[in-house]
Parts: C-alpha cells; sequence; structure tokens
C-alpha cells in the first residue's frame, strides 16, 4: 500500500474528530491562537477540518497542507476560500514563506519528526511561529492504564493509537528534543486536558461543563495532561 493509499484508508475509517476529542481539537486552537502572529497560515494535516473551522473564521489568508486525496476533497468543499496542498510533506515547496504554521496531531503520525520540523523551519518568513500538540505519553490516564496492566509502559501504542495511524507517544522530554534537534528555538511549552480515564467513559459520563474545567486544568500541570504543545521560531 502506498503512503497516499494508506492515509486515505485512515480517513475513511477516523473516529478523530468525535466526541471528546473534538473539543480537545477545538481547545487546541483556543491556545494556538494566542501566540500565532497574524498573515499568511498553512495548516498541516488538517484531517476533518474541526481545527480548520476555526481558524478560517479568524484567517484570510488560508492554505491547508494534507496528504490524504479523501480530505482534500472535502476540505476543498466545506473551505472554497483555503488552498488546498494535496501533497505529502516531503514533497510540498510553497510559493512563499508564511507567518504562522499549525501541526495539531501532526508529529506522532509521521516516519521521522525532526526531518518534517526541518523542512518547515525552511517554509518559515521573519518572525514566523509554530504551533504543534501532540497527545502526552505522562497523561494520567496513560499512567493508570500501566498500572491496571493494559499499557505495557506509558509509550506504548494503544489499538487505538493504532486505528489512528499513530507511530509513537511523545512524552515532554522527546517531544520538545525534536523542536531542539531540527534546529527551532522553543518559546512555550505547555499542556491541556487534564485526562484521568479514557475517551469513552469521558464521552459516557462527562458535562460539557466538566470536560472544559478538565481542559483547562490540564494548561495548570502540562507534564501530565493529556496533551502538550510547543510555540517555536526559527531563531
Amino acid at each position: 500500500m502506498t503512503q497516499n493509499a494508506h492515509l486515505d484508508a485512515i480517513a475513511r475509517d477516523s473516529i478523530y474528530a468525535l466526541g471528546c476529542n473534538g473539543s480537545m481539537i477545538r481547545h487546541s486552537w483556543s491556545i494556538a491562537r494566542r501566540h500565532l502572529p497574524p498573515g499568511r497560515l498553512l495548516e498541516m494535516g488538517p484531517a476533518e477540518g474541526v481545527m480548520t473551522t476555526l481558524i478560517a473564521a479568524e484567517r484570510d489568508d488560508l492554505h491547508l497542507l494534507e496528504g490524504s486525496a479523501v480530505y482534500c476533497q472535502s476540505l476543498r468543499e466545506r473551505f472554497p476560500q483555503a488552498k488546498v496542498h494535496e501533497s505529502m510533506f516531503e514533497d510540498f515547496v510553497p510559493d512563499a514563506p508564511f507567518s504562522a504554521i499549525v501541526l495539531g496531531h501532526v508529529l506522532e503520525h509521521v516516519t521521522d519528526p525532526v526531518a518534517v520540523l526541518k523542512l518547515v523551519r525552511g517554509w518559515m518568513a521573519p518572525g514566523a511561529r509554530i504551533f504543534a500538540a501532540v497527545p502526552n505519553a505522562r497523561s494520567l490516564h496513560r499512567q493508570a492504564a500501566v498500572i491496571m496492566g493494559l499499557l505495557a509502559q506509558e509509550d506504548a501504542m494503544s489499538e487505538l493509537d493504532y486505528r489512528h495511524g499513530h507511530q509513537r507517544v511523545f512524552n515532554p522530554e522527546s517531544f520538545r528534543a525534536s523542536f531542539t534537534q531540527a534546529g527551532l528555538d522553543i518559546e512555550v511549552f505547555g499542556g491541556y486536558w487534564m485526562k484521568p480515564v479514557s475517551n469513552a467513559q469521558i464521552d459516557r459520563d462527562w458535562t460539557p461543563a466538566m470536560l472544559d474545567a478538565f481542559m483547562k486544568l490540564g494548561e495548570r500541570y502540562p507534564d501530565t495532561a493529556a496533551e502538550i504543545y510547543v510555540v517555536a521560531s526559527a531563531g
């Protein structure tokens, strides 16, 4: 199976934006928008376009870079004002640099995160910022899963990780190291979503107010939050 076909297969079977994950993506943008400068914005791997909907409401010069033809067709129909680039990251050559680049849950999917970040560094305009977010291996729910014998270790791949097409689960140290190795300067490291139990349990039992509170609570304790993020510049 080619890489493009693999992406299309994941797209057709995706459940990533459902339930509390959709709330997580929306909260991610609420943080990203605090740090990203105005101007030409590139969203990498927009997938179902949950975050794209929020970005498009605020940004006029929007570019979407997606490797799945299935997702690209939907993105073009839903966001006619955006420029959709159907390309693998490694093959993409922008016609101008970007002021802001968003990698929302992208780096856990790629074969070589450092190589991708080095590419992205070359696409940045002076003063540009990157916002990147990934799941955190040290999340409370993963620590509990290890204690219960459901995971061998915190960064072990779960069945859901494989279904989403993940290739790794970062911890705070390995995530930050990817940026440093790519020659990027980390300006902010943070987290969001204090997640003590599984998505299924949250979707079944939690109210929207509880979910919102625990999203914000994770910002206070980033090392054990379910999601971690970095804001970086080219130095």
